[in-house]
């Protein structure tokens, strides 16, 4: 096991990312993070038990 438990692997995300929506071309605002870091980071916050107040 790694000593980052929330690091995602490409076996696991070769799963999840067929079922995420795509990101429209034309979306108003700043480029939005990537899929995948954004799941490493809410799984972070889980893992290490962060409370939603300090997030």
């Amino acid at each position: 096991m790694s000593t980052q438990p929330w690091i995602v692997d490409d076996d696991v995300w070769a799963l999840i990312e067929p079922l995420l929506p795509p990101w429209p071309e034309k979306s108003p605002g700043p480029q939005p993070v990537a899929d995948r870091r954004c799941l490493q980071g809410i799984l972070y916050a889980l893992y290490n038990d962060i409370p939603c107040q300090l997030l």
